[in-house]
């Protein structure tokens, strides 16, 4: 184009009416289709873009904290949720004592000569000490699961560490055992806490077959996510205690007929001390 018509198309801009702006408004489109389309200006980019980038960059940083799958992926040695493939089941018990469920399972076991493992609430340990003395007198293993059932997740490495310790103090007073097993409340626990337990030689167990039973399912339920789930190694999780309301009346139920068919189909009861090789007292 030659210089004077561009100084022609200069003049005609100038002298356009100022509330034309269509003219005006269609360049400025033209040029953003172009900076977006040319990609020697892919580089270029509008403020609202690196917002959006800086928000998916948060977001991913806010994301990379490890799901509990790959904890366990990467602290093996400390984080488990089964044993060895060998034919022996683990049945454990959250939430204990409660003067409610816990004796009738603990009769339950004994009739059948089963040992099994109890994971404890600090706060209802020390309400009811003689519940924990009869699980230990009864042979059966013991767990830490808290001083009052927090949320591990939601907690600072401090009030976690704390949640541990005053728990295991008190077992430790009935017992004299001071548990290395830590069964968090709802399975959850974040890297922090697992390399805190790791470096003070806990063990931290979750579980494979989960029974439900603290919905209050009845007895047949309660048997049959069990016995479809449960294989070589499994680690079951139960209940003998609950909340205000909570009904165990299933698992209590279940129980019997639950030991019964996984022994008939050749399974043996361990604790979870045995079946990962470890001591239950550190």
């Amino acid at each position: 184009m030659s210089h004077a018509r561009l100084w022609g198309l200069f003049w005609i801009m100038l002298l356009l009416p100022l509330k034309d702006t269509a003219p005006a408004e269609a360049l400025v489109r033209t040029a953003d289709s172009f900076f977006r389309q040319d990609p020697d200006h892919a580089s270029v980019t509008s403020g609202a873009e690196l917002h959006e980038q800086s928000d998916r960059k948060e977001e991913r940083g806010a994301s990379s904290s490890l799901t509990l799958s790959q904890l366990m992926k990467k602290y093996p040695d400390t984080f488990r949720t089964r044993g060895p493939r060998m034919k022996q089941i683990a049945l454990t018990f959250d939430d204990v004592p409660d003067p409610r469920f816990t004796p009738q399972v603990l009769d339950i076991l004994k009739k059948e000569g089963v040992k099994a493992t109890f994971f404890a609430v600090g706060d209802r340990a020390r309400k009811h000490p003689d519940l924990v003395a009869r699980i230990k007198r009864d042979g059966h293993a013991i767990g830490n699961h808290s001083y009052n059932h927090a949320l591990f997740s939601k907690l600072s490495l401090e009030q976690f560490r704390d949640q541990i310790e005053r728990t295991n103090r008190i077992i430790k007073s009935i017992t004299g055992i001071f548990p290395r097993l830590i069964r968090p409340p709802y399975g959850e626990i974040n890297e922090e806490q697992l390399r805190w337990a790791r470096k003070n030689n806990y063990k931290v167990v979750n579980w494979n077959v989960d029974s439900l039973d603290w919905k209050g399912l009845c007895k047949d339920e309660v048997k049959q996510n069990i016995l479809s789930a449960a294989g070589p190694g499994a680690i079951v999780l139960q209940h003998a205690g609950g909340g205000v309301g909570s009904d165990l009346t299933g698992t209590i139920k279940a129980l019997p007929e639950v030991i019964s068919e996984l022994r008939r189909k050749g399974y043996r009861f361990v604790t979870l001390p045995e079946m990962l090789g470890v001591k239950e007292s550190l």
